[in-house]
């Protein structure tokens, strides 16, 4: 299990079997890949077992109130990608509690840096109405316009930031 770590997947395989995954998910589901709305859903059912009437009378959440909000299709999706994610690192032997960070960067700093970008990640998506996977992957995958811009001005803007944030960027 922590064994010498096998080598990734080729590119284009793995690119091909994420394609076919889109495409059972669209069969299957009727929905493409995303992750963000289960945030919001977890939010609502928080709410719920809060302030159940403050969250049916939210104009957001209020929609997420009816039914019960963690029984949705993409619950079970996030579900699946951590239960894979964890059997993939697994049996690749690349299963190990660390932390990724430049020569530089305390591990804390990287900690905060990683909470803040997710934080602003998770904010950006909610106003997007969609996620990486679910704008860029499923809105790509639809021809949908949003999702080619959106694809356009992600890569932009994360080597702007990259070339801003990685002193030793060559």
């Amino acid at each position: 299990m922590f064994g010498t770590p096998r080598p990734y997947w080729h590119p284009l395989i793995a690119g091909l079997l994420l394609g076919l995954v889109l495409l059972a998910t669209f069969l299957v589901t009727g929905h493409g890949l995303g992750a963000s709305g289960v945030f919001t859903r977890a939010a609502a059912t928080i709410g719920l077992w809060t302030m159940p009437e403050a969250t049916a009378a939210n104009r957001y959440l209020g929609g997420f109130a009816a039914g019960v909000p963690l029984a949705g299709w993409i619950t079970w999706e996030i579900i699946g990608v951590l239960l894979g994610g964890l059997i993939g690192s697994l049996s690749s032997g690349r299963f190990r509690a660390k932390i990724e960070r430049g020569r530089e960067t305390a591990p804390g700093r990287r900690l905060v840096f990683a909470f803040a970008g997710g934080v602003l990640v998770g904010l950006g998506s909610r106003l997007a109405r969609g996620c990486t996977s679910g704008l860029g992957l499923s809105g790509g995958a639809t021809l949908a316009v949003a999702g080619f811009l959106f694809l356009i001005f992600f890569f932009a803007a994360g080597f702007l930031t990259m070339r801003f944030m990685r002193r030793d960027w060559t």
